[in-house]
């Protein structure tokens, strides 16, 4: 049964709540669930995110959710809305409302649970409208909490704005759009007393999650980042190529629904720029003048990310970088991370460094230097820790404190004067990690903006394609909120150096 219809639930049954306050979960609810929602429902003790959904949906006060794009991030977390308590997806606003409803159906949603014609009935009914105007779902008295979910980043930081000038949360499974002005667009967010938070499901999150605990315990961290399937020849990947590398034929693809230019992003190492930006910029941590992809197994990650001083590889202690599950040789790494998450930290201690030993922590041989990592991200199947953490909490699951990284469009190939860029996992420029300092002072195109714009002058392969080499739209609000950024923090940046 779905969250959202008229039919009461179990836990609405056990609680007596009226027929109109039916936003708990659509799953069978376990004896202990029901008790934990009723018997203390102010009770301290049991406050955490799950607990707190639960004593919104007794009470009938669901977290009023609205999400814009319904591509696959967005599906996958629409599959565990149904799911979990205390919570109410009042809107969803796509470019092709026929497409979201597909993809609603494709998630297990009835035509019933997304029937509502507008916001307001959606919000009375409690079901869900499906529209095709991100904006009018922003400006909604209806809606509490926004979830970006679009990939675009001109169009990211529209919806941050539009959410600063109508006080909404802003979920921002756009990292495109953060890595592009992430640390202006927090700013914003925070002058207008807005949650912008990074989606947690996404590496990034995760990342800093685990970062804060390293730190929180004490720890100096070392390096943090994700892992991936690299080969340097990967960087001039094109859509036309990319399927190949995945073992797959375009047909094969084409079945699945599958978007070359979206599926190359991720490998031509567009993607781990701009989620390493996204960290650096959100946890403190250093970018590096270009990520390394050493192939790393996990038993080896605090051996191998250490600084270079001490035997590893690092350019320098607190760092992010993205490890490979391939050998430069094609072979696969042993015990690889391709799709999970790291931290190394420091012991800093001879007493710690025994406590590493005495608890069986897997260390480098200096016994002065281990790691954490987690296996596998859930994407949009996770992203409910974030909505609930902003309209629980109030607080973000990883944000941008500074601006340390940037990603710098980067020829592919020799690329002709006259030439048209398209951006990310194209066919001319993929994304290169810099540090902000050294990416304002090539004065480098941000990758976010390297779509649809033409060249003014020849750039040879592995070159960065700087402002002067193309024809921007100077009057574009993506390019002048960006120019502002580096105005803005420029002097910050110098200061890093």
């Amino acid at each position: 049964m779905d969250c959202r219809t008229p039919r009461r639930t179990r836990l609405q049954v056990a609680t007596q709540a009226p027929l109109e306050q039916r936003f708990c979960a659509g799953i069978a609810l376990d004896h202990c669930s029901i008790l934990a929602a009723t018997s203390h429902p102010t009770s301290k003790a049991t406050m955490n995110l799950f607990s707190k959904l639960q004593q919104r949906a007794a009470e009938g006060k669901p977290l009023r959710v609205g999400m814009i794009g319904a591509g696959k991030f967005g599906s996958m977390y629409l599959s565990q809305v149904p799911r979990t308590p205390g919570i109410h997806m009042v809107g969803i606003a796509d470019l092709s409302p026929s497409r979201a409803r597909a993809a609603l159906k494709n998630v297990g949603w009835t035509e019933e649970a997304c029937s509502a014609t507008s916001l307001e009935q959606a919000a009375r009914l409690g079901n869900t409208a499906v529209i095709d105007d991100g904006m009018k779902l922003i400006a909604s008295p209806f809606v509490d909490i926004v979830i970006d979910a679009t990939g675009n980043p001109a169009v990211g930081i529209a919806h941050v704005l539009a959410c600063c000038e109508f006080r909404k949360h802003i979920v921002m499974v756009n990292v495109e759009a953060d890595a592009l002005a992430g640390p202006l667009l927090k700013r914003k967010a925070d002058e207008a007393g807005i949650v912008y938070s990074l989606a947690y499901g996404d590496q990034p999150a995760l990342i800093c999650e685990m970062v804060d605990w390293a730190r929180a315990a004490g720890f100096s961290v070392v390096a943090a980042g994700k892992g991936t399937k690299y080969l340097p020849a990967y960087h001039e990947s094109t859509p036309d190529t990319v399927w190949n590398h995945y073992g797959l034929t375009a047909e094969d693809a084409a079945r699945g629904g599958m978007n070359a230019q979206m599926f190359n992003s991720f490998l031509d190492g567009t993607k781990s720029a701009i989620e390493m930006a996204a960290v650096a910029n959100a946890t403190g941590l250093s970018a590096p003048s270009g990520l390394k992809f050493p192939a790393v197994g996990v038993d080896d990650l605090a051996r191998i990310l250490k600084p270079r001083e001490h035997g590893g590889i690092l350019d320098q202690r607190g760092q992010v970088e993205v490890i490979s599950s391939v050998e430069r040789d094609t072979r696969p790494v042993f015990r690889d991370l391709r799709w999970g998450v790291y931290v190394t930290f420091a012991a800093d201690s001879d007493y710690v460094a025994r406590c590493f030993k005495e608890y069986g922590l897997i260390t480098d041989p200096s016994g002065q230097y281990s790691s954490m990592y987690k296996p596998f991200h859930l994407i949009g199947l996770e992203l409910g820790i974030t909505v609930a953490s902003i309209g629980l909490r109030t607080e973000a699951t990883g944000a941008p404190v500074c601006w340390h990284g940037d990603v710098v469009a980067t020829a592919k190939r020799d690329l002709q004067a006259g030439e048209m860029l398209d951006g990310e996992g194209g066919f001319t420029v993929y994304g290169k990690l810099l540090p902000a300092q050294e990416s304002l002072a090539l004065g480098g195109l941000p990758l976010g903006l390297a779509h649809g714009v033409k060249l003014l002058k020849p750039v040879k392969a592995g070159q960065a394609v700087g402002w002067n080499d193309v024809a921007f739209d100077a009057g574009s609000t993506a390019v002048q909120f960006r120019r502002e950024m580096e105005r803005v923090f420029a002097p910050d940046v110098s200061r890093n150096r």
